[in-house]
């Protein structure tokens, strides 16, 4: 449900944005409106682009609704981990959230075709599909578990690490015991390409690389960065993967509750935080991966694209079949 208290009356004061509010573009008055509060939860750090989304669309959305809104936002797995965070939002105790795909996808299977090795050539590529009918038509689908999918920001290309040595090609990867998300596709790929792949929480996984009981991760350079990967994780692969897109995501329970003028604030405001958090990857990741090397992180920057795409061709195998029409329609899109 939607929580409401009495707000700073400060909250939205002095804050110049483009396009105009909603309010003000439509008419829309919010000054009748009782007070709501929305408590956006995430599970990384301050300093991760979850958290600049977040925070953009906190600013976006107290303007425009005239400080009636308040979001709260809660960093750091506060609320518990990614599958937590969705399981309270379908029951109403968490209200929205910035989550990785990968965990969304096992409530909705199919949007973990967008979890596919190499599916996506670029960036750009990624957005045309996500912010085009098939990525819309793909956030419907959430509703079937009670769960309101927004819009989409990202968690990036992603990109293997280890404690071990330099990977350039599959065969490095033999027996490494890798931490992946709890998706089927990720364990399926990692054990294609020879790892040991052990889907766990990410909270979970800091311990064990800190522990040394598992040898690598893959993730974005922004993640690996923001975390200080580098101190356990002395080596990194450019493979860039899967591109993985993250989810501002609400619980269908706190949605319905909304009045339709902020259900129109909170959509927009999500796209355009969404957009925002794209932007900020894209711009910080050179940067970011030149800290890396500085801090002494090995960096092997033309691995063997080739050999991993032919290792994970029985992936698409297996999953042709379960992800058929949106496959389809992704690859149509993108010739």
């Amino acid at each position: 449900m939607a929580y409401y208290r009495s707000l700073l009356p400060a909250l939205a004061l002095g804050i110049a944005l483009s396009p105009l509010p909603v309010s003000a573009q439509d008419g829309t008055s919010f000054d009748d409106m009782e007070p709501i509060e929305l408590r956006l939860a995430h599970v990384v750090n301050e300093q991760d682009g979850f958290h600049l989304a977040a925070e953009k669309f906190e600013e976006l959305v107290e303007a425009r609704t005239d400080g009636v809104v308040d979001v709260e936002l809660f960093p750091n797995a506060q609320l518990g981990d990614e599958r937590t965070l969705l399981e309270g939002m379908q029951i109403g105790t968490v209200d929205m959230g910035v989550i990785t795909n990968g965990p969304v996808a096992n409530f909705v299977e199919e949007i973990a075709v967008f979890e596919l090795p190499f599916l996506f050539p670029s960036r750009e590529a990624a957005y045309r599909v996500l912010d085009g009918p098939i990525g819309q038509d793909l956030l419907e689908e959430l509703e079937r578990v009670n769960l309101k999918g927004l819009a989409y920001a990202e968690r990036g290309f992603r990109n293997l690490t280890n404690s071990r040595g330099p990977v350039s090609e599959p065969a490095d990867l033999e027996g490494m015991k890798l931490r992946v998300m709890e998706n089927p596709v990720y364990v399926d790929t990692f054990r294609e390409l020879g790892a040991n792949a052990v889907p766990m929480a990410w909270t979970e996984a800091l311990t064990a690389m800190q522990q040394g009981t598992i040898d690598g991760q893959e993730n974005p350079v922004n993640v690996i960065h923001s975390f200080e990967l580098n101190e356990t994780q002395t080596h990194m692969t450019l493979s860039r993967h899967t591109y993985a897109p993250a989810i501002f995501v609400m619980g269908l329970p706190v949605w319905s509750e909304l009045p339709a003028s902020v259900q129109a604030v909170v959509e927009q405001a999500a796209q355009e935080a969404a957009e925002y958090e794209r932007r900020i990857n894209a711009e910080m990741e050179a940067e970011q991966l030149a800290e890396l090397k500085a801090r002494g992180m090995t960096v092997t920057e033309d691995p063997d694209l080739a050999a991993f795409r032919e290792a994970v061709a029985p992936v698409y195998d297996k999953y042709e079949e379960r992800f058929g029409e949106y496959l389809t329609r992704i690859r149509e899109e993108l010739d």
